[in-house]
């Protein structure tokens, strides 16, 4: 489990080869329970949504926080496309998410299926 979140960050703008399944949704999961904990945090300790900016410690944690989630996003999207590799298909099937409910369900259908010999592989 630690070794796919390290796979995560290694690869962080290698949007060719392909992820496993286990590469995949191990991180996903740990982001979003890493992201839910400290936004959790931090809004406790200052006492307000981060998005909120009253004073410049305020404006550096937004911002801060702003760019930390522009590299989970990279780190994501080159990971999704690797997994839709890995299932033989395109980088472009991704903007399947963008069909309202069938887009999303099918997205999660495509992120699910096995592993097939296909061109990216890295063997």
């Amino acid at each position: 489990m630690i070794n796919s979140y390290k796979i995560f960050w290694t690869r962080l703008l290698n949007f060719s080869g392909t992820s496993t399944r286990l590469n995949y949704w191990v991180p996903v999961i740990i982001n979003w329970l890493i992201g839910g904990i400290l936004i959790s945090i931090i809004q406790g300790i200052i006492g307000h949504p981060i998005n909120d900016i009253y004073t410049f410690t305020d404006l550096n944690l937004s911002v801060g926080s702003q760019i930390i989630a522009a590299l989970v996003w990279i780190a994501m999207l080159s990971l999704t496309i690797r997994r839709l590799h890995d299932s033989d298909h395109s980088g472009f099937w991704i903007f399947i998410q963008f069909i309202p409910l069938l887009g999303q369900i099918w997205f999660i259908i495509l992120m699910i299926l096995p592993s097939k010999k296909n061109r990216w592989s890295e063997i």
